[in-house]
Protein backbone atom coordinates (compact mmCIF):
# COMPACT_ATOMS: atom_id res chain seq x y z
CA UNK A 1 0.00 0.00 0.00
CA UNK A 2 1.14 3.52 -0.78
CA UNK A 3 0.12 6.81 0.78
CA UNK A 4 -0.77 10.02 -1.04
CA UNK A 5 -1.98 13.54 -0.49
CA UNK A 6 -4.74 14.97 -2.67
CA UNK A 7 -5.29 18.73 -2.64
CA UNK A 8 -8.59 20.40 -3.38
CA UNK A 9 -10.12 23.74 -2.60
CA UNK A 10 -13.08 23.08 -0.27
CA UNK A 11 -15.26 25.67 -2.02
CA UNK A 12 -14.77 23.70 -5.27
CA UNK A 13 -14.84 20.13 -3.89
CA UNK A 14 -14.14 19.44 -0.24
CA UNK A 15 -14.03 16.35 1.89
CA UNK A 16 -17.66 16.87 2.91
CA UNK A 17 -18.55 16.73 -0.80
CA UNK A 18 -16.72 13.41 -1.13
CA UNK A 19 -18.62 12.06 1.87
CA UNK A 20 -21.90 13.26 0.30
CA UNK A 21 -21.29 11.64 -3.12
CA UNK A 22 -19.52 8.54 -1.77
CA UNK A 23 -17.16 8.06 -4.70
CA UNK A 24 -15.62 10.54 -7.13
CA UNK A 25 -13.13 10.59 -9.98
CA UNK A 26 -10.03 12.66 -9.21
CA UNK A 27 -9.92 14.30 -12.62
CA UNK A 28 -8.82 17.58 -14.12
CA UNK A 29 -5.17 17.22 -13.05
CA UNK A 30 -3.04 18.98 -15.69
CA UNK A 31 0.48 18.73 -14.33
CA UNK A 32 2.68 15.94 -15.70
CA UNK A 33 4.34 15.10 -12.38
CA UNK A 34 0.98 14.93 -10.59
CA UNK A 35 -0.40 12.87 -13.50
CA UNK A 36 2.46 10.40 -13.09
CA UNK A 37 1.64 10.11 -9.39
CA UNK A 38 -2.01 9.38 -10.31
CA UNK A 39 -0.79 6.65 -12.65
CA UNK A 40 1.21 5.10 -9.78
CA UNK A 41 -1.85 4.87 -7.51
CA UNK A 42 -3.40 1.47 -6.92
CA UNK A 43 -6.75 0.37 -5.57
CA UNK A 44 -6.57 0.33 -1.78
CA UNK A 45 -3.96 3.09 -1.45
CA UNK A 46 -4.79 5.66 1.23
CA UNK A 47 -4.93 9.41 0.65
CA UNK A 48 -4.88 12.39 2.96
CA UNK A 49 -7.51 14.81 1.66
CA UNK A 50 -6.03 18.30 1.95
CA UNK A 51 -8.03 21.52 1.79
CA UNK A 52 -5.91 24.16 0.03
CA UNK A 53 -6.68 27.87 -0.23
CA UNK A 54 -8.75 27.55 2.91
CA UNK A 55 -8.66 29.06 6.37
CA UNK A 56 -7.16 27.02 7.79
CA UNK A 57 -5.50 24.97 5.07
CA UNK A 58 -4.89 21.40 6.12
CA UNK A 59 -5.88 17.75 6.08
CA UNK A 60 -9.63 17.20 6.46
CA UNK A 61 -9.84 13.43 6.21
CA UNK A 62 -8.71 10.16 4.68
CA UNK A 63 -9.87 8.72 1.37
CA UNK A 64 -9.08 5.45 -0.35
CA UNK A 65 -8.32 4.81 -4.02
CA UNK A 66 -11.19 2.58 -5.18
CA UNK A 67 -10.20 2.46 -8.86
CA UNK A 68 -6.68 2.74 -10.21
CA UNK A 69 -5.63 5.07 -13.00
CA UNK A 70 -7.63 5.29 -16.22
CA UNK A 71 -8.03 8.02 -18.88
CA UNK A 72 -9.40 11.33 -17.59
CA UNK A 73 -12.77 11.85 -19.28
CA UNK A 74 -12.50 15.65 -19.25
CA UNK A 75 -9.58 15.71 -21.71
CA UNK A 76 -12.01 14.68 -24.48
CA UNK A 77 -14.83 17.09 -23.55
CA UNK A 78 -14.61 20.19 -25.74
CA UNK A 79 -16.83 22.08 -23.29
CA UNK A 80 -14.58 21.41 -20.30
CA UNK A 81 -11.91 23.73 -18.97
CA UNK A 82 -9.75 20.58 -18.84
CA UNK A 83 -10.16 19.72 -22.54
CA UNK A 84 -6.88 18.86 -24.27
CA UNK A 85 -7.04 19.01 -28.07
CA UNK A 86 -3.67 17.20 -28.28
CA UNK A 87 -5.03 14.17 -26.46
CA UNK A 88 -6.73 11.27 -28.24
CA UNK A 89 -8.61 8.21 -27.08
CA UNK A 90 -5.85 6.06 -28.61
CA UNK A 91 -3.13 7.99 -26.75
CA UNK A 92 -4.65 9.81 -23.77
CA UNK A 93 -2.34 12.30 -22.08
CA UNK A 94 -4.17 12.59 -18.76
CA UNK A 95 -5.30 10.11 -16.13
CA UNK A 96 -7.60 10.00 -13.12
CA UNK A 97 -8.41 7.65 -10.25
CA UNK A 98 -11.60 7.15 -8.27
CA UNK A 99 -11.57 7.83 -4.53
CA UNK A 100 -13.99 7.17 -1.70
CA UNK A 101 -14.09 8.70 1.79
CA UNK A 102 -12.94 6.69 4.78
CA UNK A 103 -12.95 9.03 7.75
CA UNK A 104 -13.35 12.76 8.34
CA UNK A 105 -10.96 14.33 10.81
CA UNK A 106 -12.68 15.82 13.89
CA UNK A 107 -10.80 19.03 13.06
CA UNK A 108 -8.56 19.96 10.17
CA UNK A 109 -4.90 19.17 10.86
CA UNK A 110 -3.44 22.44 9.68
CA UNK A 111 -0.39 23.00 7.54
CA UNK A 112 1.25 24.70 10.53
CA UNK A 113 0.61 21.61 12.67
CA UNK A 114 2.11 19.39 9.96
CA UNK A 115 5.18 21.62 9.74
CA UNK A 116 5.80 21.02 13.45
CA UNK A 117 5.76 17.22 13.07
CA UNK A 118 9.23 15.72 12.53
CA UNK A 119 7.75 13.13 10.15
CA UNK A 120 6.73 15.95 7.77
CA UNK A 121 10.11 17.70 7.79
CA UNK A 122 11.34 18.08 4.22
CA UNK A 123 8.09 16.85 2.66
CA UNK A 124 6.94 18.42 -0.59
CA UNK A 125 3.84 19.79 1.14
CA UNK A 126 5.66 21.63 3.91
CA UNK A 127 8.19 23.28 1.60
CA UNK A 128 7.25 26.76 0.46
CA UNK A 129 5.90 26.97 -3.08
CA UNK A 130 4.61 23.40 -3.31
CA UNK A 131 1.87 23.48 -5.94
CA UNK A 132 1.21 19.84 -6.83
CA UNK A 133 -2.36 18.66 -6.35
CA UNK A 134 -1.27 15.01 -6.02
CA UNK A 135 1.86 13.86 -4.22
CA UNK A 136 3.22 10.81 -2.42
CA UNK A 137 3.43 10.82 1.36
CA UNK A 138 5.82 8.74 3.44
CA UNK A 139 4.07 6.16 5.63
CA UNK A 140 5.44 7.77 8.80
CA UNK A 141 4.06 11.16 7.75
CA UNK A 142 0.65 9.64 6.95
CA UNK A 143 0.42 8.00 10.39
CA UNK A 144 1.67 11.17 12.11
CA UNK A 145 -1.13 13.17 10.47
CA UNK A 146 -3.66 10.57 11.60
CA UNK A 147 -2.25 10.74 15.13
CA UNK A 148 -2.39 14.57 15.07
CA UNK A 149 -6.11 14.24 14.22
CA UNK A 150 -6.55 11.99 17.24
CA UNK A 151 -7.34 8.94 15.11
CA UNK A 152 -5.80 5.47 15.00
CA UNK A 153 -5.28 2.59 12.61
CA UNK A 154 -8.15 0.78 14.30
CA UNK A 155 -10.50 3.62 13.37
CA UNK A 156 -9.43 3.24 9.72
CA UNK A 157 -9.78 -0.54 9.91
CA UNK A 158 -13.44 -0.29 10.82
CA UNK A 159 -14.39 1.44 7.56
Amino acid sequence: MRFWLLKSEPDVFGFADLVRVGREPWNGVRNYQARNFLRAMREGDLCLFYHSNARPAGVAGVARVCRGAYPDNLQFDGGSAYFDPKSSRDAPRWSMVDVEPLVAFPQVVTLEQLRRLPEWEGSALTRRGSRLSVMPVEAEAFWAALDAAGLSLEELSGV
